[in-house]
C-alpha cells in the first residue's frame, strides 16, 4: 500500500493542457468549462490525482442519492490464455472484504443500511464498479470502495465461494442465445487474438484447469490486479450533494494511495479477424425458435473520430425502416419482420459493424438473396455519396438529444461516465462528447463505407432448421456454452452473384424527416409548490381524462397514455390471440410511417393487458398530436393483408413456444401470478387458438373491439389542459365507441391464499439441456390496500434483503440469482424469494425454510433499536427519492391510476405508517406471518425441476472424502460440516400440500376485494384542487 504522500507530483509541464496545479500539489484542476446540456443544472469539476487518477466531481444540491463509479481500463482481453475469466473472477472477489473492512459483507451491509446499492461488469476492454448511497453517508461508502483499489484481501475462503458464484453466473447463461452467439463469434475469431478467449469464466477455466497446471489462482489475482489496477489506467466520478471542495478532499484522500504505475491501456490494433475468418458462414442450432441473417465487418475503432460520428450515417440509413429502405423491400418480399444494423464496440483499435435480419421461414430459404440485398444497398450508398441533408438531420438530432437530456438513476449516470472518459473525448467534452456531430466530414464516412466490402465480410445465419445447412447437419459443438454449429466458405456462386449485382430501383435513401421538432417552447414559470397529482379534467360515462402540465423538469416532451378498456379482449384465450394479433398487425402496418416519428424523439406504443390495449405517445410534443391522429385513423381501417397475417401468426406462435425456453425463474413467477391472479390465460391455451385462426377473423374482430369502450387516459408534461382535451377528443372521435356499462367495469383481483396455506405447485423445466432449477417462494400476509400492512411488509423486505442475499447465495452458494422482496398483485400483497440454482427446487425451499426460522428470527430479536431505525430510515429514504425525469413521474401517476386505488399520495401514507412502527411490530408480525411456523403464516411455492441431476449432490461422497484431509484446524472443519449440512438430501415440510390440478386449486381460493378509489375522485378535479 502506498500512501498519497509516496507518490512523486508531476511538474507542471507534466500536466496535461488545460490542467493546473492546485496550491496543495496533490491535484490538479482542469480550467476549462465543460460542456452541458441546456437544463443540466449541476455543477461539474475535473480533477487530475498526483497519481494521475482523473476524476470528474458532479456537484448536486438536491440529490437524494449520491454516487460513485470507478472504470479501470482493463477487461477480460487480457485474461492470461490458462487463466481465462480472470478479470471478471476479480470483479467479484474485489467484493468480499479488504484490509481496512475485512469482513467480506461490510460494504453491501453499509449500503443497505443507507438506502445504497451497488454492482460491476467486466467488458472486454474496462472493468466498471459503482454504487449508489443516501447522500448522507457517502464519505462513508467512498472510504471502503476505495479500499477495492488499495488494498483488497483476496481471502482464500471467499475465493473458493465467488468462484462458484462466477460458475452459477455462467451456468445462468448457459441457454442464452445471445450469450451463446456471442461466445461462438469470439470461438470462430482468430486463435492468436485475445478476442478469441471466454470471457466469463467459470470453475474449468478458473479451478480445475489451472490445479492441473500447478497454478495457484489467488496468487494469479494478486498478480492480474498488481499488473493492471493502476490510477493512471482508472477513471473516477464522484455525485453529492456536498460543495466541491468537499468532494475533491475526499477523491484526494481516499483515492490518492492507488498505485500509479505508469502503464498504457492494454491495445489491439490488429482486427479480431484474418482473411481466414473472413467470407464464411456459420450455420448455427439456436436454443430457441428463432431465424436471422447476422452479417458482420471488421470495422476501425470509432472513438478516434467522436468529433464526426462517421458510423452514424451507415447506422441511420442501413438500419432504416421507411419505404425504399433494405426492411422494407424485404417485408415485401415477405422474407423479414425486423432489421438492425450499427456498431459493436470491441477493444482500443478494433469494433465490428453488424447487420441483423430477423428472417421469416421464406427468408431463410432466401438468405443468398437476403445478402444480395444488403449489399445492393451498400453500393447505392456509394454511388449516392453523403447526402447534406442526411447528415444535418442527424447533427441537428444528435444536438436536440443533448440539449434536452434529462436526468436518470445515479448509479447509471456515474457508471456511464467513468466509462465515457476512458475513450478518449476531450475533457470539456466529457459529457457531450458522446452525442454532438461537430464535424462534416464525407471522406471519413465513405472510408467507412468501404469497410463494408465484399470482400471483408463474414455470416451467421441462425435457425433449428438444418435443410439450409450443407450437408443437412451441424458437425461442430462451440467448448463453453455446447452450441452446435457449422462453417464453410462462401458458395463461390454467392461471390460471383455480389461481383455483379445492379441497383434495385426499390432501394433509395429516406425521405427528409418531417417529424424532426422545431418547436421547444416549455413556458417555464415560478413555482412556489408543484402539484403532487395530475388533476381530472373529464369525467363521463366514456372516458375519464387526467392532466397535468409539468411543473417540474421543464422540457419540451409529454406522454399520452391511453387505456382502452374492454372485457371483450381478455374475456377467452381466443380472444386474447385475435387482440394480440390485431395490434401487431398494426404495428406491422404503421412501421414504416412512425419509423421518422422514432428517429426524431417521438414513439408511439400499443400493447395488450388483461384489461385491453393501452396505446401510449412519448417523446417531444411538438408533433405528438399529429402521431396520435394516425395511429388512431390506423386502428379504425385497419385492412389486414392475408400474407402479413400469415408471417405474423407465425412469429407469434414462436413467441408462445418460446416461452418455454426462458429461465425456469421466470416461469417460477409467470406459475406463481397464475395461481394468484383471478384470469391469467396460458401460452399453450393461447397456442392451441393461434392456428385456428385466419385474417378474415382478425378483420371482423377488431371493429366489435373497439365498438365499447371506457377510456382511462393521462396526459402529462408539455401540454397545457387544452392540448390534453384535443389528443382525447381525438382519440374519442377517431375511434367513435359507445361508453360500457359500469357493471363491465369491475377490475380483476387477487386469490387469497387460505389460512395456515403451506401448498407447492411443481413441475418440470420444459428445456432438457438448462442446469438449472427455479423457485417463488410466496409469503402472502394480507391486503394491498392496507396501509399498515404495507408498512410491515416493506419494512420486513428491506430488514430481509442484505441477509437473506448473504446468507443464501454468498455463504451458502446456492445460485447466482438469489432475490427478495415485495410480491404485489390487485388486492393483495407479501414477501416473496426468488432463487435459480443448479440445486432442486426442494432443496431451494428448505434452505428459504431454514433462513426464516432459524437465521432471521434470532437476526431480528438481536437487532437493536438503532439498527432497527436504521433499515426504516433507509427504507423511506428510497421511498422519498424524487423523481430523475418526466417520464420516471409519468409512471408513478400511471400506476396510481391503472392500480384502480387512485392513491397519489400512497408514498407519504406509507412513510407515515412506517414511522409509527417499532421493533417489537416487525418482529411479531414476523413470527406470525412469515415465518414458517408462524400461527397466521400463508406460503405457496413454485418449484421448477430442471431435468438434468444435480451435480453438486452427485460429487457428495468425493468432497467427503476431502474434507478430513484438508482440514487443518477446528474452525475449518467446522465450515466444512456446515457445507456438508447444504448437501444433505433435502424434504418438504410435514404437512405440505402438492397442488396437481393448477385450474382445480385455483377454483377453491377466495377472492380479494376489487381495487376501489381510496378517495373520492372529484378531490383530483381542478375545484378541489
Amino acid at each position: 500500500m502506498t500512501s498519497s504522500s509516496d507518490i512523486l507530483n508531476p511538474p507542471a509541464a507534466a500536466l496535461p493542457e488545460g490542467y493546473v496545479l492546485a496550491p496543495s500539489r496533490t491535484y490538479a484542476d482542469f480550467t476549462k468549462t465543460i460542456e452541458k446540456s441546456l437544463n443540466d443544472d449541476r455543477d461539474y469539476r475535473l480533477l487530475r490525482l498526483s497519481n494521475e487518477l482523473e476524476v470528474l466531481l458532479i456537484h448536486d444540491p438536491n440529490v437524494d442519492k449520491s454516487a460513485a463509479a470507478l472504470d479501470v481500463h482493463v477487461g477480460h482481453l487480457s485474461d492470461p490464455k490458462n487463466l481465462q475469466g480472470l478479470a471478471h473472477f476479480l470483479e467479484h472477489l474485489l467484493f468480499m472484504g479488504t484490509a481496512k473492512y475485512p469482513r467480506e459483507n461490510e460494504y453491501s451491509e453499509y449500503l443497505a443500511q443507507h438506502a445504497g446499492m451497488s454492482n460491476a461488469f467486466t467488458n472486454l476492454d474496462n472493468t466498471n464498479y459503482y454504487f449508489e448511497v443516501g447522500h448522507e453517508h457517502l464519505e462513508g461508502a467512498l472510504d471502503r470502495f476505495a479500499q477495492f483499489f488499495i488494498s483488497p484481501a483476496f481471502s482464500e475462503n471467499c475465493k473458493d465461494r465467488e468462484l462458484r458464484a462466477v460458475d452459477s453466473e455462467h451456468k445462468k447463461n448457459l441457454q442464452s442465445d445471445t450469450w451463446r452467439l456471442f461466445q461462438l463469434s469470439k470461438n470462430m475469431s482468430s486463435p492468436h487474438h485475445p478476442y478469441h478467449q471466454f470471457g466469463t469464466g467459470n470453475l474449468e477455466t478458473l479451478q480445475d484447469n489451472p490445479a492441473k497446471e500447478g497454478i495457484d489462482v489467488r496468487d494469479e489475482l494478486i498478480k492480474f490486479h498488481s499488473k493492471y489496477y493502476s490510477a493512471n489506467i482508472m477513471k473516477l466520478v464522484i455525485l453529492g450533494r456536498e460543495p466541491m471542495d468537499q468532494l475533491a478532499s475526499w477523491a484526494v484522500e481516499k483515492f490518492s494511495p492507488i498505485r500509479n504505475l505508469g502503464i498504457k491501456p492494454p491495445a489491439y490494433p490488429s482486427p479480431p479477424w484474418t482473411e481466414k475468418e473472413l467470407l464464411n458462414v456459420a450455420y448455427v442450432k439456436p436454443v430457441k425458435d428463432v431465424r436471422s441473417l447476422q452479417i458482420q465487418f471488421p470495422f476501425p475503432d470509432q472513438y478516434p473520430h467522436y468529433k464526426v460520428h462517421p458510423a452514424r450515417y451507415l447506422t441511420h440509413t442501413i438500419g432504416h425502416e421507411s419505404e425504399g429502405s433494405i426492411l422494407s423491400l424485404l417485408k415485401k418480399k415477405g422474407w423479414a419482420n425486423a432489421l438492425s444494423a450499427g456498431t459493436l464496440q470491441g477493444g482500443i483499435g478494433f469494433e465490428f459493424f453488424k447487420i441483423s435480419v430477423d428472417l421469416t421461414q421464406e427468408g431463410l430459404a432466401h438468405h443468398e438473396d437476403v445478402t444480395c440485398t444488403i449489399f445492393q444497398y451498400i453500393d447505392m450508398l456509394r454511388q449516392e455519396g453523403v447526402r447534406p441533408y442526411i447528415w444535418d438531420e442527424l447533427a441537428q438530432l444528435a444536438e436536440i438529444s443533448f440539449k434536452f437530456k434529462e436526468k436518470s438513476q445515479a448509479a447509471g449516470y456515474v457508471s456511464r461516465l467513468a466509462g465515457v472518459m476512458q475513450r478518449g473525448y476531450a475533457p470539456e467534452w466529457v459529457l457531450s462528447g458522446s452525442y454532438l456531430i461537430r464535424e462534416s466530414d464525407p471522406k471519413l464516412v465513405m472510408d467507412c463505407l468501404d469497410c463494408l466490402r465484399k470482400d471483408n465480410w463474414r455470416a451467421t445465419i441462425v435457425a433449428q432448421d438444418s435443410s439450409v445447412v450443407p450437408g443437412g447437419q451441424f458437425t461442430e459443438r462451440e467448448h463453453y456454452y455446447g452450441t452446435e454449429y457449422r462453417v464453410e466458405p462462401v458458395k463461390e456462386s454467392l461471390k460471383q452473384r455480389l461481383a455483379s449485382l445492379t441497383l434495385d430501383r426499390e432501394l433509395h435513401l429516406p425521405e427528409p424527416n418531417d417529424f424532426i421538432p422545431t418547436d421547444f417552447e416549455v413556458g417555464k414559470v415560478a413555482i412556489v409548490k408543484p402539484l403532487t397529482s395530475p388533476i381530472l379534467i373529464k369525467h363521463s360515462p366514456l372516458m375519464r381524462l387526467w392532466h397535468k402540465k409539468d411543473d417540474t423538469f421543464w422540457v419540451p416532451k409529454a406522454t399520452l397514455i391511453f387505456q382502452l378498456r374492454t372485457p371483450l379482449a381478455y374475456s377467452s384465450p381466443r380472444n386474447n390471440v385475435k387482440t394480440h394479433l390485431y395490434v401487431d398487425l398494426l404495428r406491422d402496418a404503421l412501421s414504416e410511417y412512425s419509423y421518422d416519428a422514432e428517429m426524431a424523439g417521438l414513439a408511439y406504443n400499443l400493447e395488450t393487458n388483461v384489461d385491453g390495449m393501452v396505446l401510449s405517445i412519448d417523446g417531444y410534443n411538438d408533433k405528438a398530436h399529429v402521431l396520435l391522429s394516425k395511429v388512431i385513423e390506423k386502428m379504425k381501417t385497419l385492412e389486414i393483408k392475408p400474407e402479413r397475417f400469415r408471417l405474423l401468426r407465425e412469429q407469434l406462435a414462436r413467441t408462445y413456444r418460446n416461452f418455454q425456453l426462458e429461465a425456469p425463474y421466470q416461469h417460477a413467477m409467470y406459475y406463481m401470478s397464475y395461481l394468484t391472479q383471478e384470469k391469467l390465460w396460458t401460452h399453450e391455451e393461447k397456442l392451441a387458438e393461434l392456428q385456428e385462426l385466419d385474417a378474415q377473423d382478425i378483420q371482423s374482430y377488431f371493429p366489435e373491439l373497439l365498438s365499447r369502450l371506457h377510456i382511462e387516459a393521462l396526459v402529462h408534461g408539455n401540454m397545457l389542459a387544452a392540448d390534453a382535451l384535443k389528443a382525447a377528443s381525438i382519440v374519442e372521435e377517431g375511434l367513435s365507441p359507445r361508453a360500457l356499462l359500469p357493471s363491465q367495469l369491475v377490475p380483476l383481483r387477487a386469490h387469497l391464499l387460505p389460512q395456515h396455506c403451506n401448498a407447492v405447485y411443481s413441475r418440470t423445466v420444459a428445456d432438457p439441456n438448462n442446469l438449472n432449477s427455479g423457485i417463488e417462494y410466496f409469503v402472502q400476509t394480507g391486503d394491498a390496500a392496507d396501509q399498515k400492512m404495507r408498512a410491515k411488509v416493506q419494512v420486513l423486505a428491506q430488514i430481509v434483503n442484505e441477509p437473506c442475499f448473504n446468507q443464501l447465495r454468498t455463504k451458502e452458494q446456492l445460485g447466482y440469482l438469489v432475490f427478495s422482496g415485495v410480491r404485489r398483485q390487485s388486492g393483495a400483497i407479501g414477501l416473496r424469494f426468488i432463487l435459480q440454482s443448479e440445486r432442486d427446487p426442494v432443496h431451494l425451499e428448505s434452505r428459504i425454510d431454514a433462513f426464516l426460522q432459524g437465521r432471521l428470527k434470532p437476526f431480528l430479536e438481536a437487532m437493536t433499536d438503532q439498527e432497527y431505525h436504521k433499515q426504516v430510515a433507509s427504507l423511506i429514504q428510497k421511498k422519498m427519492e424524487k423523481d430523475k425525469n418526466l417520464r420516471v413521474e409519468t409512471h408513478r401517476y400511471w400506476s396510481h391510476i391503472t392500480s384502480g386505488y387512485f392513491e397519489f399520495d400512497e408514498i407519504n401514507a406509507d412513510v407515515a405508517e412506517m414511522q409509527k412502527l417499532t421493533k417489537a411490530d416487525i418482529l411479531e408480525f414476523a413470527l406470525e406471518a412469515i415465518l414458517p411456523s408462524g400461527d397466521k403464516t400463508r406460503k405457496l411455492s413454485v418449484h421448477l425441476l430442471s431435468q438434468k441431476v444435480p451435480p453438486v449432490v452427485a460429487k457428495k461422497e468425493e468432497e467427503d472424502d476431502s474434507t478430513a484431509a484438508e482440514s487443518k484446524d477446528g474452525k475449518q472443519q467446522q465450515e466444512k460440516e456446515k457445507e456438508q449440512e447444504l448437501l444433505q438430501p433435502a424434504k418438504l415440510r410435514e404437512g405440505t400440500h402438492m397442488i396437481d390440478n393448477l385450474v382445480g386449486y385455483k377454483a377453491g381460493l377466495e377472492l380479494s376485494r376489487a381495487p376501489y378509489p381510496v378517495v373520492d375522485l372529484l378531490k383530483y378535479t381542478s375545484a378541489h384542487l
